[in-house]
């Protein structure tokens, strides 16, 4: 990875933050996103620690936010080239609320800044050979059932189910991806990272909040071993020309059939380049 350009969303903690100083170890550039100024520092610093000879870059931003989204991958595509995009920040929401775009901000977050970012940076990435989009979705997406009238969540909002939506977003939004690039060289894969013991679901409020703090020191996986499945697709050449799949442990996982839908895909892809104005 020496001398490569690596831009992750969500780098600031747990398979995020692994992920980049295991890729700034290894020669790599890391560019990343931030929504607190102190923790992208620490991160920074860490990464500044890892590999001192790259000029490592943090771009403050709240992903839930269209202009921030659009802002960010602005300045972003600025940059000379980019290897490697990493779609990592989420979370998840015990109660519903809207940002100022009027979206569900799971939806916004965890859907839309991968859809946006992604789209804006293609250009940039069409133009090195062999680069790759990882997109981190999850297993969680099983048993999720996208309502195209309500993406918005309106109605019968639970939080751990609306997270389940955003991750099914993200293998159709990967896959509708993946067609759209076919022949370029440029390969899109989704990946489940297993649950991990990380920030993730400390903050959402209620009763996801208690069941997640209960569940992790029993049946979760350190970051570390989260982050393979990110590394392996960033890296290996064994993927080099795979495209449009879903991964974990590093081996190729078929999702659910309605991740598999391609019509659904396709409509998810209409409503959000609507959603998104691009």
């Amino acid at each position: 990875m020496r001398g490569k350009t690596i831009v992750i969303t969500g780098a600031t903690s747990g398979i995020g933050e692994v992920a980049a100083v295991h890729l700034a170890e290894q020669g790599a550039r890391i560019i990343f996103t931030a929504r607190d100024e102190k923790r992208g520092q620490a991160t920074r610093a860490r990464l500044n620690r890892a590999n001192g000879m790259s000029d490592h870059v943090v771009h403050l931003a709240d992903l839930s936010l269209l202009s921030e989204q659009k802002r960010v991958a602005a300045a972003i595509a600025a940059e000379p080239k980019i290897d490697v995009l990493i779609n990592n920040a989420g979370a998840m929401f015990n109660k519903r609320s809207e940002t100022a775009d009027g979206l569900e901000k799971t939806f916004a977050l965890n859907h839309m800044a991968y859809f946006t970012v992604t789209n804006l940076l293609l250009d940039r990435l069409r133009q090195t050979p062999g680069a790759r989009i990882v997109t981190v979705a999850s297993r969680a997406h099983r048993g999720a059932v996208l309502d195209f009238g309500d993406l918005q969540s309106r109605h019968g909002y639970q939080g751990f189910g609306v997270y389940a939506k955003s991750k099914l977003c993200n293998i159709l939004f990967n896959r509708a991806l993946a067609k759209r690039l076919a022949g370029t060289g440029l390969t899109a894969n989704s990946l489940h990272p297993g649950f991990v013991a990380t920030r993730f679901g400390d903050q959402s409020g209620g009763m996801v909040q208690r069941l997640v703090a209960i569940a992790k020191p029993v049946g979760a996986i350190s970051p570390e071993e989260g982050a393979k499945t990110i590394l392996y697709l960033a890296t290996s050449s064994d993927v080099a020309s795979v495209s449009g799949e879903y991964f974990y442990k590093c081996q190729v996982t078929q999702p659910t059939k309605q991740a598999q839908n391609d019509a659904d895909a396709e409509r998810l892809w209409q409503a959000s380049a609507m959603i998104a104005g691009l």
